[in-house]
């Protein structure tokens, strides 16, 4: 057949859907411009987006982090409910940068997809807007990628990226913590976006049906309950207390992240009957008979978050806290540290 005989090539036709793109662009707009800040001066549909720092910051510095969601997603796709997914992936990134007591200003995000189904992308996205409103940060921008090829039918990746802004030397790096202090777990609100591939080992060994009920709930509402976004309680108790120390508990659990946060010399001991083991993670022990070592080291198994304050402060800490909505126990004590002894001891 000669070049003028063959069929014209489109970008449609080679599995990418321009269209769709733009419909889907068009649904998440009204999403987006409820996170608006007023220091946005252009947010979704340009090149790039712009923001102002606020004014109050004498000296500011900016704090970033990026994350996604993990296997958590595979679970999302088998139940086929996107709407909290873009909620864990806000939280991974705005947790974090709030350990250094960073005041999140906006948030951008990258969805990448064989196919793009609009009406998937929106549920994203709108949970990606919903987990913006609760951090306080904007939404500006993202990245929409339609790659055949790439991913199964009906999957999908997700990656975030948070900026906020702290006054210069603010930052809480967890130097101050010193022997004594109190240890404040706050609670998370299920495994969060951590330990999702050993959670499927556990399903599949078990032939676990999603429906099967777990403390009185069902696994899928349990597997998929988005992450606990601790920003506002937090940033309001950083104007009342002196925090020494932030810690968000994702993937090394609590014995693998707390040690990021503590000096050498000293080592946090965690007194495991301070709170209770959410139902979830009991069933999970029992149904996959796992270790308590590999439980704390996998799982947050209950905290999502730590706070390291003076032993005289921990009863006002904890008082804000649950006036803000938080669930909150002193978990453990800050000591000096024995020789060839972990940085934190559960016991």
């Amino acid at each position: 057949m000669s070049p003028s005989r063959k069929s014209r090539l489109t970008y449609r036709a080679a599995g990418v859907d321009i269209d769709a793109g733009d419909r889907l662009v068009e649904r998440i707009k009204p999403h987006a411009k409820k996170t608006l800040r007023p220091e946005v001066l252009a947010g979704i549909g340009g090149f790039g987006a712009l923001c102002r720092i606020p004014a109050r910051y004498r000296a500011p510095v900016l704090v970033a982090g990026t994350d996604g969601v993990g296997t958590k997603l595979k679970l999302a796709f088998e139940i086929g409910r996107h709407d909290t997914i873009g909620i864990d992936l806000v939280a991974m990134s705005v947790n974090d940068i709030l350990t250094q007591g960073a005041e999140p200003l906006f948030f951008l995000d990258y969805f990448a997809t064989g196919k793009l189904d609009v009406a998937t992308a929106a549920a994203v996205v709108k949970g990606i807007a919903a987990g913006c409103e609760r951090a306080g940060c904007a939404l500006i921008g993202g990245e929409t990628a339609e790659m055949p090829g790439m991913y199964a039918a009906g999957e999908y990746d997700v990656a975030g990226f948070a900026v906020g802004v702290i006054e210069d030397g603010q930052a809480i790096d967890g130097s101050a913590i010193a022997a004594g202090d109190a240890v404040l777990g706050l609670a998370s609100s299920g495994a969060h976006s951590n330990g999702y591939s050993l959670i499927r080992r556990v399903l599949a060994r078990n032939k676990t049906r999603l429906s099967t009920r777990v403390g009185g709930k069902p696994l899928a509402d349990l597997l998929l309950a988005p992450t606990r976004i601790y920003v506002k309680p937090v940033l309001q108790l950083l104007e009342k207390i002196r925090v020494k120390g932030l810690a968000h508990i994702t993937g090394g659990g609590l014995v693998e992240n707390l040690p990021r946060i503590m000096p050498d010399a000293l080592s946090a001991r965690i007194e495991r009957s301070s709170w209770p083991l959410p139902p979830l993670f009991g069933w999970l022990q029992r149904a996959g008979n796992i270790a308590d070592a590999e439980m704390l080291r996998v799982f947050n198994c209950g905290i999502g978050m730590v706070a390291v304050v003076a032993a005289d402060d921990a009863d006002a800490a904890m008082e804000s806290l649950r006036g803000s909505g938080e669930t909150v126990w002193r978990i453990g004590t800050v000591r000096l540290r024995a020789a060839r002894e972990a940085q934190t001891v559960v016991a």
